[in-house]
């Protein structure tokens, strides 16, 4: 077994060095890092609030002040000296401090433990990162309102077990995806409720018996309380577990509305085309037009998934309080966060640049019957039952069927053969644009409601920023 003579701030106790090995494996600072700026302006509100109570003289403060503000500028840098010795972000910064500015260095962690002060610098970190997360969020949703806003008249077939079904515009199609992301960026408001609550004060496990003013420190990081219970504190990540599970629905947001841009892009449906920027070729297929991106997205759902199970995981067995699985949490974090990041980023870039072919959307619409829904209602209005109505489309669809012609070819003399009810104002519901103009309630299709719909959403993003 090897040893290194370690020169970490907590390595009183042991009478023999930590093995080399061992300190590698259970160091974290190659990824804690990340997090510096956030653990620097933990300490910066914790050196305040400990003048305040007496532990700190003045001259004490000013010296970490102007410390911790050089270590944020050698950090920024580039210039800082990371030390595996020291284990975490914690230690690396203290230590540095410590070594800046003397004996007032080591004051700094009174009243806290590396335990609650990690507590608090993800806190710090997820809330500035979902504050950026739903930046691009309201310009992806931005992205689509102005695209749904030129294809609201555009007719397309909607479908069911990706069927045709029924006639849509694309603007509405579009804005279902609007209302998937608004309700993303309303889970994630709910969850910062959560996130924006300090452990710091909790201390290893049990509190402090320094007379610590709790609310001082959470008003200067502008956290909306102190948490409740110092074991609590320090133990549980079920904040940062509904943060990924937040982000993972708006993956399966964004991988669904992929498989449609890939289907949509393909030879077989045609509906749209991809900007040439967000696409390969084939190394061996000339004509090929692979949309990268979008397939990209979709199968980096899975990954934030997964981090999500992971922390479900790394959670379930923990007694209380904190336990060193709990290293465990940030790479998975980090990673969501820069992966949700990047997503949004692509499809919020790629939205304004994809066109939309309208001549094979209309011509699809007309394949597969998608006005059969509209004849029956027709027949209910002038009296008949709806299963009635049901019976006698499924006999004019047959018939269409057997000639190859849509519903609205047929003559009225051939739909009158299914029932007497049927008259030449039925073409007025038998053509694309009839159809979906008469869906005008809130939440239908027709352009007129589309169009009212984005001017709402449009209300709504403003006063969210």
């Amino acid at each position: 077994m090897s040893t290194v003579n370690s020169e970490k701030l907590s390595s009183a106790r042991f009478s023999e060095a930590t093995d080399e090995f061992v300190e590698i494996f259970t160091a974290s600072v190659d990824f804690d890092q990340r997090m510096a700026q956030e653990d620097i302006e933990g300490s910066l509100a914790h050196a305040r609030m400990l003048h305040k109570i007496g532990i700190l003289t003045q001259q004490e403060l000013e010296d970490i002040i102007t410390g911790l503000n050089q270590i944020s500028q050698e950090i920024r840098n580039g210039e800082f000296n990371w030390s595996i010795k020291q284990e975490d972000v914690h230690m690396n910064i203290e230590a540095r401090l410590t070594d800046l500015i003397g004996t007032a260095g080591k004051k700094l962690h009174t009243g806290r433990s590396r335990n609650d002060q990690v507590a608090t610098d993800i806190r710090l970190y997820l809330r500035k990162e979902i504050d950026l997360i739903k930046q691009q969020l309201t310009r992806l949703q931005s992205a689509l309102l102005d695209l749904a806003e030129q294809e609201a008249s555009t007719v397309m077939p909607g479908f069911t077990h990706l069927q045709v079904a029924q006639p849509v515009t694309f603007g509405h199609h579009l804005m279902a995806w609007f209302e998937m992301l608004k309700r993303d960026r309303e889970r994630l408001d709910d969850c910062l409720k959560r996130i924006n609550i300090m452990p710091l004060g909790a201390a290893a496990l049990a509190g402090t018996s320094y007379p610590i003013d709790r609310f001082m420190t959470a008003e200067l990081l502008g956290f909306s309380r102190p948490s409740a219970n110092s074991l609590d504190s320090v133990s549980d990540r079920d904040f940062a577990i509904e943060f990924t599970a937040a982000a993972s629905l708006i993956m399966m947001h964004l991988s669904r509305f992929s498989e449609e841009l890939v289907l949509w892009s393909s030879a077989q449906f045609d509906f749209i085309d991809m900007p040439d920027a967000f696409c390969t070729g084939s190394s061996i297929m000339p004509q090929k037009k692979n949309p990268d991106v979008p397939e990209l997205v979709r199968g980096k759902s899975g990954r934030v998934t997964g981090h999500l199970i992971s922390l479900l995981m790394l959670m379930k067995s923990q007694p209380l309080a904190y336990n060193k699985d709990n290293q465990e949490d940030k790479e998975p974090l980090f990673d969501t966060v820069d992966t949700l990041l990047n997503c949004l980023r692509a499809f919020a870039d790629m939205m304004p640049h994809i066109k939309t072919k309208k001549d094979t959307m209309r011509q699809a619409a007309r394949k597969g019957f998608a006005t059969a829904t509209d004849l029956a209602d027709y027949l209910v209005r002038k009296g008949m039952p709806f299963r009635d109505a049901h019976e006698v489309v499924g006999q004019a669809v047959k018939l269409g069927l057997d000639s190859n012609r849509d519903l609205a070819d047929l003559t009225l003399t051939e739909l009158k053969q299914f029932s007497d009810l049927i008259e030449q104002d039925v073409f007025d519901i038998l053509t694309l644009e009839g159809s979906v103009a008469a869906r005008k309630h809130i939440g239908g299709t027709a352009p007129e409601t589309v169009r009212a719909a984005i001017k709402t959403a449009r209300a709504e993003l403003v006063s969210d920023e």
